[in-house]
């Protein structure tokens, strides 16, 4: 027996972590029993080099460390999280609910490479992830696509809000042009769930973002969808 397992990714600045919580906020309003997880670990050993990757004390710009090294940062906070926290609910049939994933480094390291090196990279990560590893393939992916014009702005207005710093992802528009570039070819290739978060040049409300999304995890939940 295993559990179901839905992702969010997405453009950076789209609004992963809201609409992860709203849509928790549905799962208990129907009853349907659920995980949360969320990458990186942030204070956990074991997501040390991813952090220290994204700000900036392995290189400042984000190629100057390779896609492979990078990817493995970020996997090894998986499988330890997998280990310590949520395998054992998944293998009992529970449903996981990721904000990012594997999905990540597809779409934040393959766009380090060549056009012509992709397909190989992302044959080499989710061997190295769901076969090596033994981590779980998502059954649903909902990628949020934004601009990178507003996902900017929105980076812009959170590091006002939280005081916070942006990461060398995050502060690299060209790097996240790239990303999005080349994660459109991704969504399409794997059959991930693509929602676009803008509609005139504005970003959407995120209600209005989560009325689809809950169609889109509905359909896949199927029967879990109807608690008795």
């Amino acid at each position: 027996m295993r559990g179901k397992l839905v992702v969010f990714e997405g453009t950076d600045g789209a609004g992963k972590a809201t609409q992860a919580r709203l849509l928790a906020r549905r799962l208990e309003e129907e009853g349907i029993p659920f995980r949360e997880i969320d990458f990186p670990r942030y204070g956990n050993p074991f997501a040390e080099p991813a952090r220290l990757y994204l700000q900036g004390q392995l290189g400042g710009r984000p190629e100057d460390v390779n896609a492979f090294a990078s990817s493995v940062f970020f996997a090894v906070d998986r499988y330890a999280s997998y280990q310590e926290d949520w395998g054992a609910a998944y293998r009992s049939g529970e449903l996981i609910l990721a904000n990012r994933y594997t999905t990540s480094n597809a779409v934040h390291q393959a766009s380090k490479l060549p056009d012509r090196e992709r397909e190989a990279f992302l044959d080499w990560l989710f061997d190295l992830e769901y076969r090596r590893l033994g981590l779980p393939e998502p059954d649903l992916v909902v990628y949020l696509d934004l601009p990178t014009e507003i996902s900017g702005q929105m980076f812009r207005l959170r590091e006002t809000a939280t005081h916070t710093a942006a990461d060398i992802h995050e502060r690299d528009d060209a790097y996240l042009r790239r990303c999005r570039e080349s994660a459109s070819e991704i969504v399409r290739s794997l059959g991930w769930r693509r929602i676009d978060c803008s509609r005139g040049g504005a970003i959407r409300t995120p209600e209005d973002i989560h009325r689809e999304v809950w169609d889109l995890v509905r359909a896949s939940l199927g029967e879990r969808a109807c608690p008795l």
